[in-house]
């Protein structure tokens, strides 16, 4: 004990003061990195959240004791990365997040055995709202929707029903297009018995209309539907002609464009077709007729109009006989009846335009240079096109490829190395840079903190400055180190005194302003002290 009380006395205050600060800032700067090292990552649980979910899940969270944070004022949840999906889980047994709106889950209530038909029925419909909202809000582009249902109940002796119609307002993410509000309108019409997807209003968070709910712009549907088709097609077209030229140019090097025309039309067509070659006998008529009449002279009597006169009268006058014979034939002429049905969509004609870069090759210095494609490659490339598109020369299908160079030349892609060892997410990197931030820190502390005080405390005790005085031989010497002068000295010595105090003092005086410039740049003396010292040491 006495050695280490010997010790810290010869260290001084200084020396204790730097070391314990020295130990307290680096107890600090660690103790700092090793709770961000440790500290889970947090990760969102939910975003944009209504007030009342987020109330209902951070009671949740605390029930279970799980460290959380709050963002964007209240409408994100921040939660450890390796609980967000059991985390999930839970709260969806839960039924949360609602998203501010109360599906069938308004049923579970047990306070509802008493209830009135009236408020079971408003009870359905606010339950039908919600869910509906909810199912539009899971849609990609759609933020928040809120629906409104009118389902008018039917009377008794009543023939006539008022149909069921809706209201939507939605909050979206930039724009929808004809074929997104048309989907919105379908899932809530086919959620609703008796609603017609024409009678579904939606509007969005500007006030602007996207379907009226009337239908009157059923012929705008039609329109766009049409036009969606006529996209679809070019689409699929484009799609198939750049999977072919990506094998064959390169990714990336060449545009297509197709344009086709599709007939709407659809047309029904109803052709009759009698063969006279193919004739067979149907039915045979045949009517045979034979008369005969006497022709008699003399006066007609009563004896010669009685039955039988001419039997009794013999045979007098002259005989008249008449034979017909009639036959008919009808024959069945063999027929064929053919009905044509052409539907709608097909196509009338197409245009393909294929731009194509050329190659890039090292020229003789090096350098990338541009070499266009020749025209047989250029006449395969089309070839391709046409049996792609099924081309038809008799319908007018125009198929044109050029080649052209390209504003950009290709880039050529870094392909990374390894099975997926260094491919890292945002969130891994959002990490490193962190660590690296506090790495950096601790570099910058130990450099210019903990160095110095380092310094402070290894350097030795510098002595106070003692008075100089000018010494019998003309040197400047320590005030204790000047000897006491005999009172018996002679002549000469005082004399030659007087002259070396003279030089003495002008001495003295540089030396005071070379003490006014040391206390003016202490830093700079003790760089420049210390490096005498270092010299005279080596």
């Amino acid at each position: 004990m006495n050695g280490l009380i010997e010790f810290i006395k010869t260290l001084g205050a200084a020396r204790i003061a730097a070391m314990g600060a020295v130990a307290a800032i680096l107890v600090g700067v660690f103790a700092f990195i090793i709770l961000r090292v440790t500290a889970p990552q947090m990760t969102t649980l939910y975003n944009e959240l209504t007030l009342e979910d987020s109330a209902a899940i951070v009671s949740q969270l605390e029930s279970q004791g799980v460290q959380f944070e709050l963002a964007r004022q209240g409408g994100s949840i921040l939660v450890p990365r390796d609980q967000v999906a059991r985390l999930r889980m839970q709260l969806a047994s839960e039924g949360l997040p609602t998203g501010g709106s109360i599906g069938y889950e308004i049923f579970d209530r047990t306070d509802t055995l008493g209830a009135t038909s009236f408020v079971q029925n408003i009870n359905h419909l606010r339950a039908m709202e919600g869910e509906l909202a909810r199912t539009i809000g899971s849609l990609d582009r759609i933020r928040a929707a809120r629906v409104h249902l009118v389902i008018p109940e039917r009377e008794l002796f009543q023939r006539d029903r008022r149909p069921p119609s809706a209201s939507i307002v939605l909050n979206v993410r930039g724009s929808l297009g004809p074929g997104e509000i048309r989907a919105v309108q379908h899932l809530v019409a086919t959620a609703v018995d008796g609603l017609d997807p024409e009678r579904v209003s939606i509007v969005d968070e500007s006030g602007r209309l996207l379907a009226s709910g009337n239908g009157a712009d059923e012929d705008g549907i039609l329109s766009a539907t049409l036009q969606e088709r006529t996209v679809s097609v070019e689409s699929r077209l484009r799609n198939q002609i750049e999977e072919i030229l990506n094998s064959v140019v390169g990714p990336g090097r060449a545009r297509v464009r197709v344009n086709a025309e599709i007939d709407y039309n659809r047309l029904t067509e109803t052709t009759e077709t009698f063969d006279p070659e193919g004739q067979v006998v149907r039915s045979t008529q045949t009517k045979e007729e034979a008369s005969s009449a006497i022709s008699r002279n003399g006066q007609v009597t009563v004896a010669n109009q009685l039955p039988n006169a001419d039997a009794q009268n013999g045979d007098e006058g002259n005989r008249d006989t008449t034979a017909l014979t009639e036959e008919i034939v009808n024959y069945e002429i063999s027929r064929s009846t053919r009905t044509e049905v052409v539907e709608a969509g097909q196509i009338k004609r197409l245009s393909v335009a294929v731009l194509v870069d050329g190659l890039y090759q090292p020229d003789d210095n090096g350098d990338v240079a541009y070499a266009p494609r020749s025209q047989e490659t250029l006449d395969r490339i089309a070839v391709l096109v046409r049996s792609a598109i099924g081309f038809d020369q008799q319908r007018g299908d125009v198929v044109e490829v050029v080649n052209l160079q390209f504003a950009m030349p290709p880039q050529d892609d870094l392909l990374s190395e390894g099975d997926g060892l260094f491919e890292f997410t945002k969130d891994d990197i959002i990490r490193f840079a962190e660590l690296g931030v506090l790495f950096l820190i601790s570099v910058l502390l130990l450099l210019f903190v903990v160095r110095p005080l380092l310094r402070r405390i290894v350097t030795p005790e510098e002595k106070q400055p003692q008075e100089l005085m000018i010494g019998p031989d003309g040197t400047l010497v320590a005030e204790t180190e000047v000897p006491q002068e005999d009172e018996n000295e002679d002549e000469f010595v005082i004399e030659w005194l007087e002259q070396a105090r003279q030089e003495g003092a002008l001495q003295a005086s540089s030396i005071a302003k070379v003490g006014d410039l040391i206390k003016d740049h202490p830093s700079e003396a003790v760089t420049i002290v210390r490096g005498w010292l270092d010299e005279q040491a080596a």
